[in-house]
């Protein structure tokens, strides 16, 4: 890409990002993402447009309001500064195609999820409605797929972890309906990926919460999280990572 496209998308996600915070808020308290427009939480200030460039006002302003002086949580700026630089690079390895656009939105889905569930516990039904109508629409009307590989990915995601959350009560009813719509976005071999990554990923974080004693074997740790980062993992790395493991067990 060149130049001027690379900053158009950075941006783009930049912006986006700055929205993915408004849902994070406001979705586990039930409130509309679109109204009222954002404020300050303490001095209750309407926020302009100086107010919500981008990582941009954060650092000219000092993580502060610049109305009251109220310190803003740093979340702000990194969740704007990752987004966008997530959209770089999935523009940079799959190029300006629909495919590209599909990976975005999921990976923002992924942010706002990941956030939700690490502070709440909870993974909101609308965030997987909203998921699973986006990626219908885009493979159906706008890639070239195999639909059959989209749908068997969907049932081995959705049973699986419905299996598992009825024989351990390990999962909760959001991780079940997540690895159904993860399915039905990358199909049978990317849900098979990111159900190994996921184990691997919570069992080595758990047992390192573990020695360091900052969580007991009695302490709920959310999975969530682990599925949103194997699902990123596998939009960037998923089938070089596939392909080395076959290069070294054959």
């Amino acid at each position: 890409m060149n130049l001027f496209l690379n900053i158009f998308v950075f941006v783009f996600g930049t912006l986006i990002g700055s929205f993915l915070n408004v849902c994070i808020y406001r979705i586990p308290e039930e409130k509309s993402i679109v109204s009222p427009p954002s404020s300050c939480s303490e001095c209750g200030h309407r926020l302009g447009f100086l107010d919500l460039i981008p990582v941009l006002t954060y650092v000219f302003n000092n993580g502060k309001c610049r109305h009251c002086g109220a310190k803003y949580s740093a979340q702000y700026p990194l969740i704007e500064l990752l987004n966008g630089i997530l959209y770089l690079l999935v523009f940079y390895k799959y190029g300006f195609k629909w495919i590209s656009v599909m990976h975005c939105i999921t990976i923002s889905l992924l942010i706002v999820i990941f956030m939700i569930d690490l502070r709440y516990r909870i993974i909101p039904d609308s965030l997987v409605i909203f998921g699973l109508l986006y990626t219908t629409f885009i493979s159906i009307m706008l890639i070239d797929i195999n639909i059959w590989d989209k749908v068997f990915g969907f049932l081995f995601g959705f049973t699986l972890f419905l299996v598992i959350a009825l024989v351990t009560n390990a999962m909760g009813g959001g991780d079940i309906k997540l690895m159904g719509l993860l399915g039905l976005n990358f199909g049978l071999k990317g849900i098979i990926f990111i159900t190994i990554f996921s184990f691997v990923i919570g069992a080595v974080i758990s047992l390192g919460l573990l020695i360091t004693k900052k969580a007991t074997r009695k302490d709920y740790i959310p999975f969530g999280p682990f599925i949103a980062i194997s699902a990123v993992t596998y939009i960037f790395w998923g089938n070089e990572i596939i392909n080395l493991y076959f290069k070294l067990i054959l």
